[in-house]
C-alpha cells in the first residue's frame, strides 16, 4: 500500500493538460494536423473550422492545449514563418477550467495567462474595438451560449456565430453529450447549420485515456446513461462498487483520499442549492455533507483543493477534470421501473432550475430535460481514473443495484 503521506497526484489536471505532458502517437499526430490546418488556412481565406470530437476522457483537452502552445509559439517567433505575428486566443467557458489553464500558462514560456479568456468577454471586447482575431481555440464549445443571456452579459443570439464573425480560423472541441443547460443547448444539427458554407474538417478521438477500466465498465455506464441497467461488470483493476449506505461510501472515499489524493464525492443535482453565501447540505440517512461552495477567489479549482473532500461536488465543479475515485450519490431524480426494466427520470426532482430556464425556445422540452439529466449523469460517471462507487437514493433503484451487486459478488 502507498504510504499515507505520499498521495498519488499523477492525475492532477495541471500536469495532464500541460503542453509538456507526453502525448501518445495518436495525440501527437492530431496536434500536427491542427498545426497544419492553421498553416494551410493562414491566408485571406476566412471561416475555416477544425472540429475535434470524442467522448469524455478521450484526451481532447490535452490535444487542444498542446496544439495551441505549438501554434502560439509559431506566432510569437520573429522568424518569418507563416504564422508569425498572428493573433490568437484560447476560449474557455468553464470558470473552474479557466483557472487551471491560466495556472498551466504560468509555467510554459510560450503561453501567457491572458491568452485564455471567457467567450463573453472576448466577444464583447471585439464588438467594442472592432478587432478580429486570426486563430481562436475553443475548449468545450458545447458550453457556448446558444441564445441571448443578459445575466452573463451576452446580448446577441449565439456565441459560436459571434466568434466565427470575429475570427479567421477556429479550432474547437464539441461533444453534444456534455450539454447541460437549455441556454447552451447544442446538437449535431445545430452545429452543422451554423458551420454551413465554411471549410470544415472533423476529427474523432475514440480511445479512452481517463478510466483505467475494461470495455464492460464503459459499456455499463453508457447503457445506464441510455436508461438501460446491465449486470455489473466482473471484478477488474478498475474498482467499481455499489453501496447500500451513503456514509459508508463516503468513508471509503475519504480512505482513498488519504492514500491517493484526488478522490471526491459528487451527486446528481437533486438537492436544494442556491448561491446565497450559506452552506447547503445533502442528507441521505446518516450521511450529511454540504454542497460545494462557490469560491471564485480560490486559485485551485474545486476538484483539486484538499478541503473539498468535506464537500459534495456537482456536475459543474467536476466537468473536465480527472479524479482518482468518485463517490456518486444518485439522488431522487434517478429511479428504476422494474416492470419495464428501465432507468426512469423524475424531472420535477431535478433542482438545477438554471438548466431548464428558457425551455419555451426548445423543441420538445420534456425530452430535452431528460437528455440534459442523462448528459449530467454521463459527466459524473466518467470522471474517475481508478474507481467509481455508487449509492442510489430511490428505493427501487437502490434495491435493483443491491441485487446486481449481490449477483456479482457471488461470482
Amino acid at each position: 500500500m502507498r504510504h499515507l503521506l505520499m498521495p498519488d497526484l499523477n492525475n492532477r489536471a495541471d500536469l495532464k493538460l500541460s503542453p509538456d505532458h507526453a502525448l501518445t502517437d495518436e495525440q501527437q499526430q492530431l496536434v500536427d494536423r491542427i498545426e497544419a490546418f492553421c498553416l494551410k488556412n493562414e491566408g485571406d481565406r476566412p471561416g475555416a473550422v477544425f472540429v475535434l470530437q470524442g467522448a469524455a476522457g478521450t484526451g481532447k483537452s490535452i490535444v487542444m492545449n498542446s496544439a495551441f502552445a505549438r501554434v502560439r509559439q509559431r506566432a510569437a517567433a520573429k522568424d518569418g514563418n507563416a504564422l508569425s505575428g498572428q493573433s490568437m486566443v484560447f476560449l474557455v467557458n468553464h470558470p473552474e477550467m479557466i483557472k487551471l489553464y491560466r495556472r498551466i500558462a504560468e509555467g510554459v514560456p510560450c503561453l501567457r495567462k491572458r491568452d485564455y479568456e471567457r467567450p463573453t468577454s472576448f466577444i464583447n471586447q471585439a464588438r467594442k474595438t472592432g478587432q478580429k482575431t486570426d486563430i481562436v481555440f475553443i475548449d468545450e464549445a458545447h458550453l457556448l451560449l446558444s441564445r441571448r443571456d443578459a445575466y452573463n452579459r451576452f446580448l446577441q443570439d449565439n456565441q459560436l456565430e459571434e466568434i466565427l464573425r470575429i475570427s479567421r480560423i477556429v479550432v474547437m472541441v464539441f461533444d453534444p453529450c456534455q450539454v447541460l443547460k437549455f441556454k447552451s443547448f447544442w446538437d449535431e444539427a445545430a452545429l452543422r447549420r451554423i458551420l454551413g458554407g465554411r471549410h470544415v474538417e472533423v476529427e474523432h478521438l475514440t480511445r479512452q485515456f481517463r478510466m483505467q477500466a475494461h470495455a464492460d465498465v464503459i459499456g455499463w455506464i453508457d447503457a445506464f446513461c441510455h436508461q438501460r441497467l446491465l449486470p455489473l461488470p466482473a471484478p477488474q483493476p478498475f474498482d467499481f462498487q455499489i453501496f447500500e449506505d451513503a456514509q459508508a461510501l463516503y468513508d471509503a472515499i475519504r480512505a482513498h483520499e488519504a492514500e491517493l489524493g484526488l478522490c471526491r464525492m459528487v451527486a446528481t443535482y437533486d438537492y436544494p442549492y442556491v448561491l446565497d453565501g450559506q452552506d447547503h447540505f445533502i442528507t441521505e440517512g446518516r450521511f450529511h455533507l454540504r454542497w460545494d461552495r462557490s469560491l471564485p477567489q480560490e486559485r485551485l479549482p474545486w476538484a483539486e483543493r484538499p478541503d473539498t473532500i468535506d464537500e459534495v461536488g456537482s456536475v459543474y465543479t467536476v466537468q473536465g477534470f480527472d479524479l482518482n475515485y468518485i463517490g456518486l450519490i444518485l439522488g431522487p431524480s434517478v429511479d428504476y421501473d422494474p416492470e419495464i426494466d428501465k432507468i426512469i427520470l423524475h424531472t420535477a426532482c431535478y433542482q438545477d432550475s438554471a438548466a431548464f430556464a428558457g425551455q419555451s425556445a426548445v423543441e420538445n422540452p420534456a425530452a430535452a430535460k431528460e437528455q440534459i439529466m442523462l448528459n449530467a449523469l454521463n459527466v459524473l460517471m466518467t470522471r474517475p481514473v481508478r474507481g467509481l462507487y455508487i449509492y442510489a437514493s430511490r428505493p427501487a433503484l437502490h434495491q435493483r443495484l443491491k441485487v446486481l451487486w449481490q449477483q456479482r459478488s457471488a461470482l
